[in-house]
């Protein structure tokens, strides 16, 4: 770790104070041509960072901001995660996804002001890293929202599950099965996002930063936020999305199809998904809308990811998606009893990730 300023040991991650006495702290995630998606190191150094600034007086907020003009972050790197899972049997995963999640809750915990700028891309992992920040999430009109962990034989992890389950009606869980890709409008109305800034001006925002309060600065430079799209289509969502699993899900989204093109597009990817995980997927957002806090919901995801990261269907949904990108994963047929399996009890070092 950089104790202020300076490149991370890994060099994928930087740090840097600015402004009067070093009041801003600056992370840059620098990993721009793999779209600043986190690797374990990546993790662990951000993790140490934040505790230091987040106990320094001197620190008077922190800035999260993404190397590169495409996003902020891609997500976790996956394909580190494959490959410890062939040649562990997943026991570095264990250790990733673990150190992930308590970076995810120690964003909401912070005592220092915490600003997430979601500009652009900002998936999965980038989710769980930005936001949980309690009342300054920037997003912009490039930015893009999403959780398409069922793409790749996985659930919305990273606390995602805690935030899709408290999207208005049904319309996490349109969220969390296709993948669907939330804008600004959307990210503010559905509870992802805080304020809306225009790309063009993020560099007098960032600048700003390093002397002034960020509350104060938005107050001033914040805009509207556009109308959410997504709400716009609630009504239907909500009937839709409402049935008890996916297939009847599917069933309803073909009812909708000829009025409804976002209907064609969701039973699109829908289909194209692990059958496991969107099963999985289903019964987790709607328990963890019941969860009482960002833990226990990330508790619950932990149980039921660290089964699913060393399954058929996540080895082949990254080999197929990210590896070798041909699209085309051959997924496992879905066995409803291994999924309730998934949600079981269980015990062992695996499940101690708090």
């Amino acid at each position: 770790m950089s104790d202020d300023t300076g490149t991370a040991q890994s060099g994928q991650v930087l740090f840097e104070r600015r402004g009067p006495g070093g009041r801003l702290g600056v992370i840059t995630l620098n990993r721009p041509r793999q779209l600043n998606s986190l690797s374990h190191a990546m993790i662990r150094e951000i993790a140490a960072q934040l505790a230091h600034w987040d106990a320094d007086p001197d620190i008077a907020q922190i800035l999260l901001i993404g190397a590169g003009e495409r996003g902020l972050c891609a997500g976790g790197d996956i394909i580190e995660i494959r490959a410890d899972v062939l040649d562990t049997g997943g026991r570095n995963a264990a250790s990733f996804f673990a150190d992930e999640y308590r970076l995810d809750v120690a964003t909401s915990e912070l005592r220092t002001p915490y600003i997430a700028l979601m500009d652009g891309y900002t998936f999965g992992g980038g989710v769980g890293l930005s936001a949980h920040s309690r009342g300054y999430r920037v997003v912009t009109e490039r930015t893009q929202i999403a959780m398409p962990e069922t793409a790749i034989g996985f659930i919305p992890d990273v606390g995602g599950t805690w935030l899709l389950g408290r999207m208005p009606g049904e319309t996490g869980l349109h969220a969390g099965l296709t993948g669907a890709r939330l804008s600004a409008g959307d990210a503010i109305a559905t509870g992802f996002a805080d304020h809306f800034l225009p790309s063009e001006r993020i560099p007098e925002f960032v600048s700003r930063l390093a002397e002034e309060a960020v509350a104060e600065l938005l107050a001033e430079l914040a805009q509207p936020a556009p109308e959410s799209i997504l709400l716009q289509d609630r009504a239907w969502l909500d009937e839709v999305y409402a049935a008890a699993t996916v297939p009847e899900i599917l069933a309803r989204l073909e009812e909708f199809a000829p009025t409804h093109p976002t209907a064609v597009d969701a039973a699109k990817s829908i289909r194209a998904s692990s059958p496991t995980s969107l099963a999985a997927t289903l019964e987790i957002i709607r328990r963890n809308r019941q969860a009482q806090h960002l833990r226990e919901a990330i508790s619950l995801e932990y149980r039921v990811g660290m089964q699913l990261c060393v399954a058929p269907d996540f080895l082949e949904g990254v080999r197929a998606q990210v590896i070798d990108k041909d699209r085309n994963p051959q997924w496992q047929a879905v066995d409803d009893d291994a999924v309730a399996g998934l949600f079981a009890p269980s015990s062992g070092p695996m499940l101690n990730w708090v």
